[in-house]
C-alpha cells in the first residue's frame, strides 16, 4: 500500500520506536483515490475574467491551463473523509468528530461541501482559529501577541486594509483599534528590524539584503530601498508604553563606495514621497520636548501625534497602487501558502522581479479581486478552499514522478501549526460521547471551546513549521516519554477515549471507535487486522494493550499532518 507522506521529508513523529507494528501502521494509506477531476471550462475571453466570477472557478481555470502546457494530468478528488478533515483543520483549527464526519461521508447531498464550508465561516470557531494563525503569522518570536484584536476583527470581518492601517498606525483611544499597535510596540526598539518585517508581512518583500549592499541578484533592490523603507519608521519611538512620532530626524548612512547619503522617504517601488521641510531641534528644544515626554510617561498619556506621520504616509502609499501593488498580492500570496502549501510565489518574502509567480495571471486577478471586494478576506478563503485545486488527494499513483509542488496537481502535505496539532490531540483522546450528535449546538460550541482553550496551554510545546519544516528530536521525545503528555492525552477515565475503549469487548468494534476517534475516517481492513491482533497478542495485559493502541494513533504522521 501507498502512503501519501513522502518518509524522506515527513520522518514519523516517534520514529524512534522499535516496535514493528507500529512502523507497519504508517505505511497503510491515509486516502483512497476516487473519480478524476473535471477542470473548469472557461469562456474564450477567461484571460479578462469579469470580477463576479467565482473566486474558486478562476483558480481552476488557472491552475487547469498551467497543467495542460505541462500535460499533466491531476490527481483525482479526495475522499469525503480526507476532505472534511482537510478543511475544518483550515478553517476552524480541529479535526471533526466520528459523528460528524460520518454524517458527511454518508450525506448524499450534491452540495453538501459547500454547506460545510458555509457552516464554518459561520462557526465562532472560525474566528477564533483565524486570529490564532494570522497572531503566529504577525507576532512569530516577538513575545507579544495580538490576538485580543485579532479576535474583535475578525468577529467583524473586518477588511485587511483597515488592519493594516490600524496595526501601523495604531490610535489606542480607539477601542475598536484596542492592542492593534502592539505590532509597531512589540519591534520599535529595533527600526531596522520594524522596517523590514513589516515589508516581509504585509508586502512580501525581504529588504535586509540591501542594507550593506545593493542587492547582487535583484537591480532594484538598493540601499535607497532599504533606508528609504527604514525612514518610514526612522521618528517613531516609545512612550511609557505609547507610540509615539517626532516631526523631525532623518534617516543617514554610507554606500558601499563609502559615499554618506540622506535617505529618502521611499517605498518599495522605487516611489519617493516628498515632505515638509524639518530641522533638528536645539538643545533647549529638545530638552523641553524630554520634559513633556516624562511628564505624559507620569501621567499614562501618549505623546501628541506628529504634524506629518510617515508612518501614515507608508500605509497611504501601499494602498494607492491597489491590485498592482504588493500589499494586496502578499497576503494572496501567504493565505494561498497557508491552505495549499506552497506559494504562488516563493519564498513568501521574495516577492520581486527577479522571482516570478508560477502562476502570474492568477496571483493577479486574485489580488484585482481581493481590492474590488474591500479586501474581504473571509470571502477569499472560501474561493480558495471550494476550489477543485484545494480538493485534490495529496496522494500520487499516477505514473512517473510526482509532480512539483508549485503545480498544484497534487495536494501538498503539511505540517499542522502549534494549535492545530494540540487541538487534534485533545480532541482525539476525549470520550467521543462527549460530542454527541444529540448535544445541542450551543452544548457543542461550549465544549469545543473549552477543548480549544485545554489545548492552547499545551501548544508551546510545538514548534511553528515554516518551508521545510521537519519533526525535530524534542518533539519525537515529548511524544515518547513526556509525563505531562500522558496526562492530558493517554488518561483513562470516564471523559477520555481510553475509558470509552475499556468498555469495548469486541476487538474489532474497538479499533474501529480508536481510529473513528482519532483518524476521523473509516479504517482499512488491514489496520483492523494488524490491531485486532496486536490485542490479542495481549490479552494479559488488556489495559495496556489499549493505551498503547491509542498512543500509536495519536502520534502517527496521519495526526501530525494536514494531508
Amino acid at each position: 500500500m501507498e502512503s501519501c507522506l513522502p518518509p524522506e521529508k515527513y520522518p514519523s513523529c516517534n520514529s524512534t520506536s522499535t516496535n514493528n507494528w507500529c512502523r507497519m501502521l504508517r505505511l497503510f494509506s491515509l486516502v483512497s483515490s476516487c473519480s478524476a477531476i473535471l477542470l473548469f471550462s472557461p469562456p474564450a475571453n477567461a484571460q479578462q475574467q469579469e470580477p463576479d466570477r467565482p473566486i474558486e472557478q478562476v483558480i481552476d481555470f488557472y491552475i487547469g491551463q498551467r497543467l495542460q502546457t505541462e500535460n499533466i494530468t491531476p490527481a483525482p478528488t479526495a475522499t469525503d473523509a480526507n476532505l472534511i478533515r482537510r478543511t475544518m483543520l483550515d478553517l476552524v483549527g480541529r479535526i471533526p468528530t466520528a459523528a460528524e464526519a460520518q454524517t458527511y461521508i454518508n450525506s448524499a447531498e450534491t452540495d453538501k461541501r459547500i454547506k460545510l464550508v458555509d457552516h464554518l465561516l459561520a462557526d465562532p470557531a472560525y474566528i477564533r482559529h483565524q486570529a490564532t494563525e494570522f497572531d503566529a503569522m504577525l507576532m512569530h518570536e516577538s513575545g507579544r501577541s495580538l490576538r485580543t484584536y485579532l479576535l474583535e476583527a475578525f468577529a467583524e470581518n473586518r477588511p485587511w486594509d483597515r488592519m493594516f492601517r490600524e496595526m501601523l498606525l495604531g490610535v489606542e483611544s480607539d477601542k475598536e483599534q484596542n492592542g492593534a499597535i502592539q505590532f509597531v510596540r512589540a519591534r520599535v526598539g529595533d527600526l531596522d528590524k520594524l522596517a523590514n518585517e513589516t515589508s516581509v508581512l504585509f508586502f512580501g518583500v525581504n529588504v535586509s539584503c540591501a542594507k550593506c549592499h545593493d542587492h547582487p541578484l535583484v537591480p532594484n533592490w538598493t540601499q535607497d530601498h532599504f533606508y528609504g523603507m527604514k525612514s518610514f519608521f526612522s521618528r517613531t519611538f516609545e512612550n511609557g508604553g505609547f507610540i509615539g512620532e517626532r516631526d523631525y530626524g532623518l534617516v543617514k548612512y554610507k554606500t558601499t563606495e563609502g559615499e554618506e547619503r540622506t535617505a529618502k522617504l521611499m517605498f518599495l517601488s522605487g516611489a519617493e514621497l516628498a515632505e515638509p521641510e524639518s530641522k533638528d531641534p536645539t538643545d533647549e528644544e529638545k530638552k523641553a520636548e524630554n520634559q513633556r515626554l516624562e511628564e505624559l510617561k507620569k501621567n499614562k498619556q501618549p505623546p501628541a501625534a506628529p504634524t506629518f506621520s510617515r508612518r501614515l504616509q507608508l500605509v497611504e502609499t501601499s494602498l494607492q497602487q491597489n491590485e498592482n501593488g504588493f500589499f494586496p498580492r502578499a497576503i494572496v500570496n501567504r493565505l494561498w501558502y497557508r491552505l495549499l502549501g506552497h506559494g504562488l510565489v516563493m519564498p513568501l518574502d521574495q516577492m520581486h522581479s527577479e522571482n516570478e509567480p508560477s502562476h502570474p495571471e492568477l496571483l493577479g486577478w486574485l489580488a484585482r479581486d481581493l481590492v474590488q471586494h474591500n479586501y474581504d478576506l473571509k470571502r477569499l478563503i472560501r474561493g480558495i478552499v471550494l476550489s477543485d485545486t484545494y480538493a485534490r488527494s495529496s496522494i500520487w499513483s499516477a505514473a512517473g514522478d510526482r509532480p512539483e509542488p508549485e503545480l498544484f496537481a497534487v495536494a501538498n502535505v503539511r505540517p499542522l501549526t502549534p494549535q492545530q496539532y494540540a487541538m487534534t490531540l485533545r480532541m482525539a483522546s476525549m470520550h467521543p460521547d462527549q460530542f454527541a450528535a444529540t448535544l445541542s449546538p450551543d452544548d457543542f460550541s461550549k465544549r469545543v471551546e473549552s477543548a480549544e482553550g485545554s489545548a492552547r496551554g499545551f501548544a508551546n510545546q510545538f514548534e511553528q513549521p515554516s518551508d521545510g519544516f521537519r519533526i525535530a528530536t524534542d518533539e519525537a521525545l515529548l511524544l515518547s516519554n513526556n509525563e505531562r503528555f500522558n496526562q492530558e492525552f493517554l488518561r483513562d477515565d470516564g471523559g477520555s477515549l481510553i475509558g470509552k475503549l475499556k468498555t469495548i469487548e469486541d476487538k474489532r468494534q474497538l479499533v474501529e471507535t480508536a481510529i473513528w476517534n482519532t483518524w476521523t475516517r473509516p479504517p482499512e481492513e488491514e489496520e483492523t487486522n494488524l490491531l485486532v491482533s496486536f490485542l490479542e497478542k495481549r490479552t494479559d495485559r488488556p489495559q495496556d494493550g489499549i493505551k498503547w493502541l491509542t498512543w500509536t494513533l495519536l502520534t502517527s504522521s496521519e495526526c501530525r499532518f494536514n494531508y
